[in-house]
């Protein structure tokens, strides 16, 4: 069970994710969480890096689809906004919100990556499907009660995976950031 919750790679910020690694890896395209990955989760903004960080995405030939549980008003302004498809409502982990993402950007399972914060939710559901997952530090800001839950858990396993050496927070990041 541990093991489909541990993501491939794990990262302080989705914008310390180097587009051209991950087409070195094969990745073609990529599915993206949307709160608290993306942006905060009670943000309307987007800001400056993450709008170069998804020009270099694409300059990289990556393409993106939006695959986020929230209400689809919230990830259609969001997805509009960023020029991006989306799955709204997507009821992560369940298989068919990756199959629609993957749908969506015309690439198959060995060519996919997740970019997420939760483990129960975007890494699971990424392992389930064999997709590359790719774990971020949450953004700051208010939590809904059961996320607030699942992140306890969830630092309780990044920590053990980091003191086992299973994973590692990428270089230019810090242990603090991963509830250290």
């Amino acid at each position: 069970m541990f093991e489909s919750l541990r993501p491939r790679r794990y990262y302080e910020a989705i914008t310390a994710v180097d587009p051209a690694e991950l087409v070195s890896l094969g990745i073609r395209g990529l599915i993206l969480d949307l709160d608290n990955t993306m942006i905060p989760r009670h943000v309307e903004e987007v800001p400056d890096q993450l709008d170069d960080w998804l020009a270099s995405a694409r300059d990289a030939g990556l393409r993106a689809c939006i695959v986020s549980n929230n209400f689809k008003a919230r990830v259609a302004q969001m997805a509009e906004r960023l020029g991006l498809p989306l799955v709204a409502r997507a009821a992560k982990p369940r298989r068919k919100a990756f199959l629609l993402g993957m749908d969506a950007v015309g690439t198959g399972v060995g060519e996919t990556a997740v970019i997420g914060d939760q483990l129960f939710t975007d890494v699971l559901g990424g392992n389930r499907m064999g997709l590359y997952t790719i774990l971020v530090v949450p953004l700051p800001g208010p939590e809904l009660p059961h996320t607030s839950l699942l992140r306890r858990i969830e630092r309780r396993l990044l920590r053990r995976w980091m003191q086992l050496s299973h994973l590692e927070l990428e270089p230019g990041s810090t242990t603090e950031a991963a509830g250290s």
